[in-house]
């Protein structure tokens, strides 16, 4: 995985688990790799993927089943839907209206990206 310097790695690698679950890749009730795996996996340190788990696991994210590992929690998929719609319209959608208004694009413009899964940006 390639990090961004505009947000803290354990904070990029909590967004790449949350969309692992979102995709079904980590169902909710099923076991996620272990701190090591993914520290490895991701070229990290696991010190950064227990920081991580431990974001995770306070959101309600993941759980820890003493001894046996981390599992994404049953109400996962909410949660995450949750806090990513808050954040987008808190800190992105800010930003998108803001370069809309600075580039004069109407809504008129737009609309049509938000109709057809065929456009991509």
């Amino acid at each position: 995985m390639e990090f961004k310097n505009t947000k803290g790695i354990f904070l990029q690698i909590a967004d790449s688990i949350s969309e692992k679950v979102m995709e079904g890749k980590y169902p909710p009730g099923e076991k996620i790799p272990s701190v090591r795996d993914l520290a490895a996996e991701m070229g990290v340190n696991p010190n950064t993927v227990m920081r991580t788990y431990s974001e995770l696991q306070a959101r309600g994210i993941i759980d820890n089943k003493r001894g046996v590992g981390y599992y994404a929690s049953t109400d996962a998929v909410e949660i995450i839907l949750k806090w990513k719609r808050k954040e987008f319209f808190e800190t992105e959608l800010p930003l998108i209206v803001k370069q809309t208004r600075i580039l004069g694009i109407t809504l008129d413009e737009i609309k049509p990206y938000f109709e057809s899964t065929n456009n991509s940006i």
